[in-house]
């Protein structure tokens, strides 16, 4: 009895001693934010302070969550959880307007296009007869909005690296049917690896390398502090559909909209089968009670191997995504939206290594009532990693209006 009374003391020592060190460094972090503000512009203080906000609440998270999963705890997908496409039903005629008036387009825009050898924004990239991947998510939005007499509105999530180029690019559009609007995700400070501690001294000042958008999972908070959700709310707005800039097969489909309307889903991710190809993408998984996305920064080293498996995990998360507005909202404001933190480790050009603290958008689905995933033999994922899949698209026979009708054509390189 004696040892264990011992053992359990030093248990608790090396607990209590944890539970101060991680205090003393988020007060450390809280006065360093405190020092950054004072060297701001007057006109952006109150966005900083927004923005510091919420990269402490991330920065609590990532002190007090530990960011692998128990892999024991991971159960199979329960049946009531996925719903395969070929169920689903076309809306009637008449409803078609009515389902199209309650959406909202969500184009995530945060990307530099580096990974096709291009300078600039992902979505300003040439893809088809000189057409952008802008371009033609314009086009399939006019599409829709002159086929169904309806006005659904893009908008597009910027940051910092693409909101400038964007904004010049959308002045073209003014003669096209389709409401723009954007905002940007927030601006974090790159930590340092050691010290976890800001790397920036000033916000007059602002190196690109001590900065960073946070990951799409910042969509949330984001699109609340723009004014943006409220506004859609208020006009009657219900669900937001989510999706890469550069995925030219996410389109607005009309059985996957009727089926959220009809059963009140709160959140609905769509899924492909999982293939040798993106065995590093985020899957779903059924985790203490709930559906979560599983990313492979959250995976035990001693199970990457499992989780390269594409039998025990079928399915992999196209990042398109439905969102019920009302609560979407309700999470943000009551700061019930938790997300798992992937930590992504990087060295600066200055050799400076740094911490960046994300979140990925679909990790949002555990937050919400009635959540699904929805697979099928014909799906949409038409998303241009390299260059080359570019290529092929631009010499592909099919007309820009054809990608709203494209069913699952999956292109890696």
């Amino acid at each position: 009895m004696a040892v264990k009374s011992t053992v359990h003391e030093v248990e608790k020592k090396s607990e209590d001693w944890k539970d101060a060190t991680k205090r003393e460094t988020m007060d450390s972090m809280s006065f360093e934010l405190d020092r950054l503000l004072e060297t701001s512009l007057p006109a952006e203080l109150e966005n900083w302070k927004i923005q510091f906000s919420g990269f402490k609440d991330l920065f609590a998270r990532f002190l007090q969550v530990k960011p692998t999963v128990n892999w024991n705890q991971i159960k199979p997908l329960p049946e009531e959880t996925i719903k395969p496409y070929n169920d689903l039903t076309e809306p009637s005629t008449d409803k078609v307007r009515s389902l199209l008036s309650k959406m909202v387009i969500v184009k995530l825009n945060g990307g530099l296009g580096t990974s096709m050898g291009c300078k600039g924004p992902k979505s300003l990239i040439p893809v088809r007869h000189d057409l952008t991947f802008l371009d033609l998510t314009m086009q399939q939005i006019e599409h829709l909005n002159l086929t169904h007499d309806v006005d659904i509105p893009l908008v597009l999530m910027n940051s910092f690296n693409t909101d400038q180029d964007t904004k010049r690019a959308l002045r073209k559009y003014r003669n096209v049917k389709v409401c723009v609007h954007s905002f940007n995700q927030s601006c974090y400070p790159r930590i340092n690896k050691e010290t976890l501690m800001p790397i920036s001294s000033s916000l007059r000042n602002m190196d690109g390398e001590a900065w960073y958008p946070p990951g799409h999972g910042d969509f949330y908070q984001a699109f609340c502090n723009s004014g943006l959700l409220d506004k859609f709310i208020q006009s009657g707005k219900e669900y937001c559909f989510v999706s890469n800039i550069d995925n030219l097969g996410a389109t607005l489909d009309l059985k996957i909209l009727n089926a959220i309307i009809e059963n009140g889903n709160e959140f609905v991710m769509e899924l492909t089968d999982k293939t040798r190809a993106d065995v590093k993408g985020g899957t779903l998984i059924f985790y203490e009670g709930s559906l979560r996305l599983l990313e492979l920064a959250q995976v035990p080293k001693d199970n990457k191997d499992e989780f390269y498996s594409v039998t025990k995990f079928k399915y992999f998360n196209t990042n398109n995504m439905w969102v019920n507005l009302k609560r979407m909202k309700e999470l943000v404001i009551s700061k019930k939206m938790e997300m798992e933190i992937i930590v992504n480790a990087k060295t600066l050009e200055s050799g400076i290594e740094v911490l960046q603290l994300e979140t990925a958008a679909g990790a949002g689905i555990k937050n919400f009532q009635g959540a699904v995933g929805i697979i099928g033999k014909q799906f949409f994922f038409i998303q241009l990693i390299f260059v080359h899949a570019a290529f092929l698209i631009k010499d592909s026979s099919c007309h820009a209006v054809d990608f709203c009708q494209l069913k699952r054509l999956k292109i890696f390189y």
